[in-house]
């Protein structure tokens, strides 16, 4: 399980190469107060002074510390200077540079934290990344963290509390991190913010390992035996007390060799006890021991995640696509592609289908038998027309003649009228089908042809060809359109079998009611003797419906009156015997004496005779009837008409319209012109790709036996 720890080291090293932290790696991080004794507790593990030195904030970016163990007898490393030493350093931004004077190590981290940031006070979330092979360490991987500040301090922002504990719970965050929470002894454990930010990640404590630093400046007459043993706050991973060098040790040279048997002698004399379960080597140990541990347990689950990323990665690159080098054929390639994923999506065969709305084909056929058919049916056979519009209708046909039948004049013009008002929704429903084929290139782009993302040039180009061949199409189709309204018009089949079979119900009707009215008519009236034979006869009032019957025989006749004569609705038997019955004998004839016919009040409203009531109800029967027939027509033809001169045209002409076009020599470097940032995409997706396969690789060659 030892080989665990430089597995992780390879994988770090993958992905420092590419700048990714898409892969949470197991490691250790030191969190703690400012001036808690964390980079003393690194100093101690790696056995070297190489971490900066002051008062006030000194680790003010992130200090990711790679520890791997060699054997005394590899090759010692020579450095630049040509110096030897069988301890050395890398840094991650000076590439292949050896250091093997640690004293230019710590001087390479205060500049390099400068230049990132700056002189002042400052943090960075940039991490630093610095790797120590020594015979002297065990194999570790830790992150060493500004320390938790609370007052600004110099020319620190104002928010510099709250800019630390957000980039501390950025690595603490990571479930793969073992935390390392330092606290000084001279403190009270109970307020320790270490343990308080710790606790807020790993509620359970299950990854936290809590470091007492300074025993050795407690007070006078206390100790930390109840810290130490857990009494005061538990922590599961365990608590380990150290002893660091003070500052005073630092200034006189004092070797961390020295501090580390000072560090044994101490807590022999102070805590036997507990001397073998603390000190700076036992920490070394168990975080080995931790980190192994927890190694094994990520492993599993961060091999998964490497291959999903890997193959994301994979499908991210293929969409990119390679760099063009035949431009003719890729041209040629990608209108192809569009003109058929274009027709697929309009035949419903297109490999990327919409699940939130309908699109296509199918919203095609949502408008021709949803919205159009239901916009037809919602239309009014008889909408628009009133009975005095019918009757007024009616009169205009007959001239200055009294009509003996109803007019098929009227029929005509009245029917013609509602019919007209089946253009609009149709022309309508063309102008939603070119609105669907607009969006149908929308989605092409989007969905089917990703290609087409890398050469925005093109894609506009195809855009306006395939937008200017609707353009084109939309005026014919309408002209169709308004055809098939105007051919309706322009011949009205009253011999049609629907319209045959309707008048014969109708007629059945009407002669039906007539019976019926004249078995109403009171049995004292004599049919075949005049009534109107003085001024007690029966006559109507203007305003009141007249006797019913288109058939009624002579002693009908002078009901209706000279009034009704004179509006020309008095029955044709009445008026073929106006000169044997005394027509001037009611009490409104015109014999009494002149009257001036523009003095007479014509009555606003009045009831309709029983014959004017028959000529509209039988036009409106007429004109509901044949209005069905034109609608059931016009809903079956307007369809057809779109998919002919519209969309299928559109479909078999796209693709030599597109080659026609944009298929030119000239043309070819301007349209394949990738992206600015399509290559820098491609780049970094390979590079991702190729980390996440060495990754993978490296993850591969770990054996069964390395996890026990």
């Amino acid at each position: 399980m030892e080989a665990l720890i430089p597995v992780i080291n390879k994988l770090q090293d993958v992905f420092n190469t590419v700048g990714a932290d898409i892969i949470q790696l197991p490691q250790i991080a030191v969190v703690g107060t400012q001036s808690s004794g964390k980079s003393s507790v690194l100093e101690s593990l790696v056995g070297r002074d190489l971490l900066p030195r002051g008062t006030g904030i000194v680790t003010r970016r992130p200090l990711i510390l790679q520890l791997v163990h060699v054997d005394p007898g590899d090759a010692r490393k020579i450095d630049d200077g040509g110096r030897e030493g069988e301890e050395w350093g890398k840094f991650l931004h000076t590439k292949n540079k050896i250091y093997t004077d640690f004293d230019e190590i710590r001087q390479e981290i205060e500049n390099e934290t400068e230049r990132v940031s700056g002189n002042n006070k400052g943090i960075s979330d940039e991490p630093i990344h610095l790797k120590i092979f020594s015979p002297h360490v065990v194999n570790l991987t830790l992150v060493d963290l500004p320390g938790i500040t609370k007052v600004p301090v110099g020319d620190q922002p104002k928010d510099i509390e709250v800019q630390i504990r957000d980039l501390i719970l950025k690595h603490i965050s990571n479930p793969n991190c073992i935390i390392l929470a330092v606290t000084a002894a001279n403190t009270d454990m109970a307020t320790s913010e270490a343990l308080k930010v710790a606790r807020e990640v790993d509620p359970d404590g299950r990854r936290t390992l809590a470091v007492v630093t300074k025993l050795d400046l407690m007070d006078a007459g206390t100790d930390a035996m109840d810290v130490l043993m857990g009494r005061v706050i538990p922590v599961k991973l365990g608590l380990i007390g150290v002893v660091n060098r003070s500052q005073l040790d630092i200034n006189n040279k004092k070797s961390v060799a020295d501090a580390i048997r000072d560090e044994h002698g101490f807590l022999q004399k102070k805590y036997p006890s507990l001397a073998n379960r603390n000190g700076t080597k036992y920490l070394a140990r168990t975080l080995n021991r931790l980190l192994m541990h927890h190694i094994r347990d990520c492993l599993p689950e961060l091999k998964t995640r490497i291959n999903v990323l890997a193959a994301q990665y994979q499908s991210l690159l293929s969409s990119y696509g390679e760099p063009v080098e035949d431009q003719s054929a890729t041209l040629l390639q990608l209108i192809t592609k569009f003109a058929t994923e274009y027709c697929n999506t309009i035949e419903g065969t297109a490999k990327y289908i919409e699940t939130a709305e309908l699109c296509g084909g199918a919203r095609i056929c949502y408008i021709f038998h949803e919205t159009f058919g239901r916009t037809l049916e919602s239309v009014d056979p008889l909408g628009g027309l009133s009975t005095i519009d019918i009757l007024t209708a009616i009169r205009n046909a007959t001239g200055p003649r009294p009509s003996l039948f109803v007019p098929e004049v009227s029929f005509e013009l009245l029917v013609k009228k509602q019919v007209k008002r089946l253009e609009e929704p149709s022309l309508r429903c063309v102008e939603l089908v070119h609105e669907e084929m607009q969006r149908i290139i929308q989605h092409c782009s989007n969905y089917s042809t990703q290609e087409l993302q890398r050469f925005p040039k093109l894609h506009e180009a195809i855009v306006e060809v395939v937008t200017s061949l609707l353009r084109k199409r939309l005026p014919i189709t309408n002209e169709m359109v308004h055809n098939l309204v105007a051919i309706e018009l322009a011949y009205i089949n009253t011999k049609h079998p629907d319209f045959a079979d309707a008048c014969g119900v109708m007629n059945n009707n009407i002669e039906e009611q007539r019976r019926n009215r004249m078995r109403e008519l009171p049995a004292a009236v004599p049919r075949d003797k005049s009534a109107g034979k003085g001024p007690a006869g029966p006559t109507v009032v203007s305003g009141e419906p007249p006797a019913s019957g288109a058939d009624m025989d002579s002693a009908k006749a002078p009901a209706a009156g000279p009034q009704a004569e004179q509006d020309g609705t008095g029955s044709w038997r009445g008026m073929l015997k106006k000169g044997e019955d005394a027509p001037g004998s009611g009490p409104g004839s015109p014999l009494k004496g002149a009257v001036n016919l523009l003095d007479v009040p014509v009555p606003v409203a009045r009831k309709l005779s029983s014959r004017e009531q028959r000529d509209c109800e039988v036009i409106e029967r007429l004109i509901k009837s044949y209005f069905l027939i034109v609608r059931k027509n016009i809903q079956d033809s307007v369809p057809k008409a779109v998919m002919h001169f519209l969309v299928n045209h559109v479909k078999d002409s796209l693709q030599s319209e597109l080659v026609g076009q944009l298929y030119k020599s000239g043309l070819l470097n301007d349209l394949l012109t990738e992206s600015e940032d399509m290559a820098q995409r491609r780049k970094e997706a390979a590079d991702m790709l190729q980390a996440l396969q060495k990754a993978s690789q490296v993850i591969a060659e770990i054996r069964e036996t390395h996890l026990w």
